[in-house]
């Protein structure tokens, strides 16, 4: 069942450039961490995948010993777990998670389907 759960995950990462997951969805964030991941990632202007964990008991529990970080929400970009709330904040006051974003975005376009 865990396997299962791990594959899930990794599926999602996958084939998701962007991916936050957190508590609600970007329309009604149900907690203020991800209410503040979500503006500020938004601001970024380019769209994202989310896993609302509330209705998804079973990547809440195993994402965090996946990731080997507690807390949610977290922000997955090509790949790799960026952080949480503070991270996502602070990365976007420096214009790095802008420049992140875009290369992700990029990446993603130039990438061929078979």
């Amino acid at each position: 069942m865990v396997d299962s759960i791990i594959q899930k995950i990794e599926r999602q990462i996958k084939e998701n450039p962007i991916i936050l997951y957190m508590k609600g969805s970007p329309s009604q964030p149900s907690c203020g961490f991800s209410a503040q991941a979500v503006k500020f990632l938004s601001a970024c202007g380019e769209r994202f995948a989310y896993v609302d964990i509330l209705k998804n008991p079973d990547i809440r529990s195993e994402l965090p010993r996946y990731s080997n970080w507690p807390t949610f929400p977290q922000l997955w970009i090509n790949g790799e777990l960026i952080g949480g709330c503070d991270i996502i904040v602070e990365m976007f006051n420096c214009n790095e998670l802008q420049a992140i974003i875009k290369q992700a975005i990029k990446k993603n376009k130039t990438i061929k389907k078979l």
